[in-house]
């Protein structure tokens, strides 16, 4: 890494002096002529990203060295920024093989993985988790695109590396070979270059057929099944930044908030609704759930779905009815669901956990991420876990459908109609009052506000907030998700997702509002911080840096284009 960075100016210009086509003209055939979303693991100068973005495709680039700060300053001049940013997209990160720590935590598959000159740097001892990593992070159909230097090594930079290695290593992880060639190195004729293409038939890892037997397949006394995979379904899909810890088999989540997204989901069905969870349940009396305690989950009358929302602060007496149902909980799905859902014809565990007892002291309690860790730790398999990131807008509506089936198998009284109804998730109503008052305060302060996608000044009361990536497909009413703009652009944004160059062109309009309406109040400050961090990527308790913050937004948004297939729109 030394080299790359003490040599990143004169490494920066050999990089670009070629181009993208001639060094990958011998596997171009297999490149799919629909862009999608490809990662660059070892981006270098970003002169490959730059060739992938300006055919349409939105790049990951990662590149852990100094050349990473270079590239992201330069546009090829063939490609001005104006062209490159109404094509496709470039997002950087930080980031290196093996372990690919940041890129995982994007939960997101790629259609295209490049390793250009990159494999050779790692030892042998660690190519096998190499190619588990990376081949997890393609998408069915995907290709995974590596070459290989061979000659001398002047500067013992390299360790050796042979084609037939990578293939055997790929066969282990059900890679089907599509190309295999060797050609000289355009400018080095003492070097060659092994290149080898390989495919991604299928899932890859059984999570769907997994999900699909969980589902539809297993038996069930109770709904709990359901109602932990439809939690955990909203928690990745929802809070990827509330994950703990990653391993390259587990991602691990607060246990805390598996139990307070139980909650969330049981508050309305059986308070509300009055709808039976399990065929021995009897509501009068308060009984026949073990974890419904009468002091504690249904003393929760008072409280909505809406309530129980990350960087929410309860009085003492409050807290104390929740932290004890939320302990009900976890216990109850440490018991059962945890326990019962298994591996097809095995008694093999598909989830682990444990609880931790704790006490509270009788005081003020925010639902944060570090409290939620007090109740325990709950594991997910990790590909698991990225398939439920990835397809949570398919399998959400399969869960709901057993659900209903599984309720009206005990009461039929019911139509479709109300148990349809009583399934809307109620994360945050669709309300920008907050915000808007802010921005009213701000403006009667005398402060300089902008519509952050259009520029325009905002002097009068015609004004918009704007939900930044669309409430009607990810139901977000964070503070910085909320923006100003103009009622022309609001409208004409509709439910379309900003285009990456829109997004980057934004950058300053956008950081200057968070500033001027949530951090320069010390009553939004903290709320701002924690929303982010609970809901955005890469981002953790200690994040404090409204760039880093704007940083996981595009990877957030680059998400939710290729997990919904979501419009964009550029109104310039």
């Amino acid at each position: 890494m030394n080299y790359y960075n003490n040599n990143a100016d004169q490494l920066f210009h050999r990089y670009e002096s070629l181009q993208s086509a001639r060094v990958h003209e011998r596997w171009l055939s297999l490149l799919p002529t629909q862009a999608g979303q490809a990662c660059d693991i070892g981006a270098g100068s970003g002169r490959d990203a730059r060739w992938l973005a300006a055919q349409g495709w939105d790049v990951v680039a990662v590149e852990p060295s100094h050349l990473r700060e270079l590239a992201a300053e330069t546009v090829d001049a063939q490609t001005p920024v104006t062209k490159l940013l109404k094509t496709g997209s470039i997002t950087w990160l930080d980031d290196s093989l093996p372990e690919l720590k940041k890129l995982r935590a994007l939960d997101q598959r790629f259609d295209m993985i490049l390793m250009s000159a990159v494999w050779m740097h790692l030892p042998a001892s660690q190519h096998q988790r190499a190619m588990r990593i990376v081949s997890e992070l393609l998408a069915p159909g995907g290709l995974l695109v590596i070459s290989l230097r061979q000659g001398p090594d002047d500067n013992n930079r390299f360790y050796p590396v042979s084609a037939e290695d990578v293939i055997a290593l790929a066969h282990e992880r059900a890679l089907i070979n599509k190309h295999q060639s060797r050609g000289p190195d355009s400018v080095r004729p003492e070097i060659e270059w092994d290149t080898l293409v390989f495919q991604l038939p299928d899932d890859g890892t059984g999570s769907l057929p997994l999900l699909r037997h969980i589902i539809v397949n297993d038996n069930k006394s109770a709904s709990y099944k359901l109602g932990l995979l439809r939690v955990l379904i909203r928690i990745a899909e929802g809070a990827p930044g509330m994950v703990t810890r990653r391993t390259d088999d587990w991602v691990e989540i607060p246990f805390g908030l598996v139990g307070l997204y139980w909650i969330k989901t049981y508050l309305p069905l059986i308070l509300k609704h009055n709808l039976i969870q399990s065929p021995s349940a009897d509501h009068r009396s308060q009984t026949g759930y073990g974890w419904a305690k009468k002091q504690h989950f249904y003393s929760l009358q008072d409280l909505s779905p809406y309530d129980l929302r990350v960087g929410n602060t309860f009085d003492a007496g409050t807290a104390t009815r929740l932290i004890g149902a939320i302990k009900d909980a976890c216990s109850n799905i440490r018991d059962m669901p945890a326990t019962y859902i298994t591996y097809p014809g095995k008694k093999n565990q598909v989830f682990e956990c444990e609880t931790r007892p704790f006490n509270f002291k009788n005081s003020h309690w925010q639902i944060n991420k570090i409290t939620l860790q007090q109740f325990g730790s709950f594991r997910i398999p990790a590909a698991l876990w990225q398939t439920m990131s990835q397809y949570a807008c398919w399998l959400e509506p399969a869960i709901l459908n057993e659900w209903v089936k599984l309720m009206q198998s005990w009461r039929a009284e019911y139509n479709l109609i109300v148990y349809n109804n009583v399934f809307q998730w109620i994360d945050a109503d669709r309300d920008t009052t907050p915000v808007r008052n802010r921005f009213k305060t701000l403006q009667n302060q005398g402060a300089s506000l902008h519509c952050v996608w259009t520029d325009k000044a905002l002097r009068n009361e015609r004004f918009a907030i704007d939900h930044c990536f669309p409430w009607s497909r990810w139901l977000n009413n964070d503070l910085w998700n909320l923006m100003p703009a103009t009622e022309k652009a609001n409208s004409t944004k509709g439910n379309k997702l900003p285009s990456a160059g829109l997004l980057v062109n934004s950058q300053k309009l956008i950081t200057d509002w968070w500033q001027q309406a949530y951090l320069d109040d010390n009553s939004l400050n903290e709320k701002f911080f924690i929303e982010a961090q609970s809901a955005l990527p890469l981002l953790d308790e200690n994040t404090s840096s409204l760039e880093t913050v704007f940083d996981a937004m595009q990877h957030q948004r680059a998400r939710l284009k290729a997990n919904q297939q979501l419009a964009e729109w550029n109104p310039r």
